[in-house]
């Protein structure tokens, strides 16, 4: 059969045979023994619904043993046998552009080069699933094969409910991931639920098909080493010859050791995982691997005597590195971690002092003892900051949930108040108040030809419109366009794209708007190809995330999740292309809502009417959230953003003179 033949079949009325599991390909671990027998019962009901009848006697001791062997139904035979990779636009069956275009990003969410356990479905950290087994691939690549514009396809965790009517203006793709009762958002509720296979982790931009590669935090990441290193810096100093230690290269984490090199220090980022760490050094985002900690010691110091900037991926755990330095007298400049401790007891963050291998045996079998010793090994790695951040060095919360779990494991890394952490988060301390009050956050695009030309064209538009813009800019805002002036520059030596031909970078609603209707003057004139807009959910209005996004909101607010619901049914009737609204993304299960959209500009006037519609409110409706919070950037931006279009009426906030308490 070919690629259009396979995807319209959906799910084969004839069985593929059974798959070898490969050992090559790096699997998500086994998750705990959770389910009772009556549950384990109900996981497989739950799964043989998507096969006839005559199938079940076949597929219920396979799917028992998939449930027993690694804690879910992954459904491993249904895996396609076609190359997983973003194709062009034109090779996709359909009806709908815009469908082709969702598939598109789907297969590039599970292209083997991009996700994190491709045969599990998961694109990054950890348990970020675009779905939760391979009927369910099948099933919703076949419906957007079939879709018109006349309809919407509505994916309930993972599950595609199928085709609705609806009508052109509306999301062709509706998306929920983990949208549970407050009262079952646990971690064990995941671990239950998703067993159960009723629902599902969709990380931010996993299940949200908008991942793009390490490349879309790459930038983040750069944009925060950048304003660390001037927190620490003397005036015209940079960051040559300065030492950046943290952890992690996973599907997020695997940005760090990129955006050091950009960024211009020494990164030494350590990771347990041997598979993942050769694929980033493979890849080009690791400049060397070392599995000696005494060698890594030598090689930093070479590194700080000669100023050099160099990546350093450290096979073994963290906590080695920051006690081993300490012993060594080596000066740690920045710190930080980007484990993935959203997910601590199914793999995300992994107990100093036993095999990597060890670890994955006793996170399966001996869960109690396993969350023993990440706690015993977070309050270690809490000691040991603490001692380096004594001397002078600068650590960061990344956001990861890293500050949150040592607190609940008894480290030392509450403030005096005992409310607050005594390290701030990196949106309090740098994007907050820097980036998202002024509305600037992750814009993200898709070139949908798959060809290198159409990115290079687009990034040159793209640096054309902000230079434009840095022109008439207020100075407030000079150093965010500045530094994505310079990204945007370095974009194609940098050699960022892994997987589908795709950009990111920072701009505020009137840059999205400005760089999108210039891409869709492109497009129209036969130029390019057609585009795929999206973004982060880790965004100025997406996500309300008391730890992360929204840390820097300080009216007591923090803990609401009314903006990213506002977020994702403002964007649906504005003019998205497809929306999503997710539980648990970036920081864990339970600990924060955000919503994205996609938008597929095709250079008619409709895309014009709608980016503009749909970008304006996308942004413009975090900034009046965070200006209302008394944040002083987010009233300049939102006050400026009223001056430019008369319909936008927002509150704004009176402030109160201290000295009246």
């Amino acid at each position: 059969m070919t690629f259009q033949e396979q995807i319209l079949e959906g799910i084969p009325s004839v069985l593929p045979q059974p798959k070898p599991y490969e050992s090559t390909i790096n699997h998500a671990p086994k998750r705990k023994e959770i389910l009772t027998d009556d549950e384990k019962k109900l996981a497989l009901k739950n799964a043989l619904r998507y096969f006839e009848p005559q199938h079940h006697a076949e597929l219920i001791k396979e799917f028992s043993n998939e449930l027993e062997t690694y804690g879910r139904i992954y459904m491993y035979r249904l895996r396609p046998d076609y190359k997983m990779y973003a194709r062009p636009l034109s090779e996709y069956p359909g009806k709908s552009d815009q469908a082709k275009a969702i598939m598109l990003m789907i297969q590039n969410n599970l292209d083997y080069a991009v996700a994190q356990h491709p045969h599990e479905l998961i694109t990054y950290g950890g348990n970020g699933a675009v779905f939760s087994n391979w009927a369910q691939y099948r099933l919703t690549m076949k419906y957007l094969a079939e879709m018109t514009n006349e309809q919407t396809l509505v994916m309930y965790s993972g599950h595609p409910m199928g085709l609705f009517p609806s009508h052109p203006e509306a999301p062709r793709v509706v998306v929920t991931n983990g949208m549970m009762i407050p009262n079952y958002s646990k971690p064990d509720d995941w671990e239950r639920f998703n067993a159960l296979g009723v629902t599902q982790y969709g990380q931010m931009t996993a299940g949200s098909y908008m991942y793009i590669g390490p490349q879309g935090i790459v930038h983040g990441t750069t944009i925060t080493v950048l304003n660390a290193g001037r927190k620490i810096a003397k005036k015209g100093e940079d960051l040559a010859g300065k030492v950046f230690v943290t952890s992690g290269l996973g599907g997020m984490s695997g940005a760090q050791p990129k955006a050091g090199n950009i960024a211009g220090c020494i990164t030494v980022c350590a990771e347990v995982n041997p598979k993942i760490t050769h694929i980033r050094h493979s890849q080009g985002w690791i400049n060397e691997v070392i599995e000696n900690i005494d060698e890594l010691i030598l090689r930093v110091r070479k590194a700080q005597q000669n100023k050099e900037v160099v990546s350093i991926a450290y096979l073994g755990n963290v906590v080695d590195v920051w006690e081993r330095f300490y012993d060594e007298n080596i000066y740690i400049d920045l710190g930080s971690d980007q484990t993935s401790l959203h997910n601590p007891w199914a793999g995300g963050y992994y107990p100093a002092g036993i095999s990597f291998e060890d670890a994955n045996d006793m996170m399966a079998n001996e869960p109690t003892l396993f969350k023993e010793k990440v706690q015993e090994t977070l309050r270690r790695h809490a000691a040991a900051i603490n001692k380096h951040t004594a001397k002078g060095t600068y650590f960061f919360d990344y956001g990861n949930a890293f500050l949150l779990e040592s607190s609940r494991a008894g480290a030392d890394v509450m403030a005096p108040n005992g409310i607050d952490f005594r390290y701030p988060s990196y949106v309090q301390d740098i994007m907050g108040p820097m980036c998202f009050d002024y509305g600037f956050g992750p814009f993200r695009w898709v070139c949908t030809s798959g060809n290198p030309d159409d990115l290079a064209k687009t990034d040159a538009i793209a640096c054309q419109v902000l230079e434009e813009m840095m022109q008439t800019a207020p100075t407030e805002i000079q150093q965010q366009m500045a530094d994505n002036i310079r990204w945007i520059k370095g974009a194609q030596e940098n050699k960022l794209v892994v997987g589908s031909q795709a950009r990111i970078l920072y701009a505020d609603a009137e840059g999205r708007t400005k760089i999108a209707e210039a891409f869709n003057q492109a497009i129209a004139r036969g130029e390019i190809g057609y585009v795929v807009l999206g973004r982060d959910h880790h965004d100025v209005s997406g996500t309300d995330s008391p730890y992360r996004e929204t840390s820097n909101i300080y009216d007591g607010s923090r803990f609401t999740a009314d903006m990213a619901i506002h977020n994702v049914i403002g964007d649906s009737f504005r003019g998205a292309t497809w929306v999503s609204i997710h539980n648990g993304g970036g920081v864990g299960w339970g600990e924060v809502i955000n919503g994205g959209f996609g938008m597929v500009l095709d250079g008619t006037k409709e895309a014009s009417k709608r980016l503009e519609s749909m970008l304006f409110w996308d942004v413009n409706n975090g900034i009046a959230r965070r200006s209302w919070a008394r944040n002083e950037g987010a009233v300049f931006a939102i006050k400026r953003a009223m001056e430019s279009q008369p319909l936008l009426k927002v509150t704004l906030p009176n402030f109160v003179d201290e000295s009246l308490f």
